[in-house]
């Protein structure tokens, strides 16, 4: 397995790995026709890779050549009362790769890519109810802080919880 920079021309396989993450994920947590619905061609224009903009969100793949099998995104948080920390965006691993170590790996090499960008703490967002997310999160020495808020990713409403944690 390689870790690299994901590019333009990397965003179907991205899409990819992200509606199968959801699909198996998120079963029982959100309408199955809603899950049974989602298409990687639907959502590749969504992914937006190579800006040089130090303010946009960075992707980063696990590759086992040829396929991306997971990939994690950073950015600077956008929370209004945790200005000046650093944010894990999104983390997703193709199932058929879960329990492996890739999102292990691509945890840490975000969480180095945001000390490298000078940030001394990070967070990130977990739906409720993602009891596997949660308890992955924690052996990796993420904190809920407490913080609730409800967001519609792809359009339907969910509720997530804040982890964070000293880089």
């Amino acid at each position: 397995m390689i870790i690299r920079n994901a590019d333009p021309a990397d965003a179907r396989e991205v899409a990819r790995v992200h509606v199968r993450s959801w699909q198996a994920a998120y079963r029982g947590l959100f309408p199955d026709d809603f899950l049974d619905a989602l298409r990687p061609e639907d959502r590749e224009s969504r992914y937006t890779f190579g800006s040089t903009d130090p303010a946009a969100p960075r992707t980063i793949l696990a590759v086992i050549d040829p396929a991306v099998v997971g990939f994690a995104t950073t950015s600077p948080s956008s929370d209004e009362d945790l200005p000046g920390v650093g944010e894990v965006a999104a983390l997703y691993i193709d199932p058929s790769h879960w329990r492996s170590g890739i999102g292990g790996a691509l945890l840490d090499e975000a969480l180095a890519r945001l000390r490298a960008a000078g940030y001394v703490e990070a967070l990130l967002w977990v739906l409720v109810g993602n009891q596997a997310a949660q308890r992955f999160y924690r052996t990796q020495g993420w904190q809920a802080d407490g913080a609730r808020r409800d967001e519609a990713p792809w359009g339907i409403k969910a509720e997530v919880v804040r982890y964070r944690r000293s880089l």
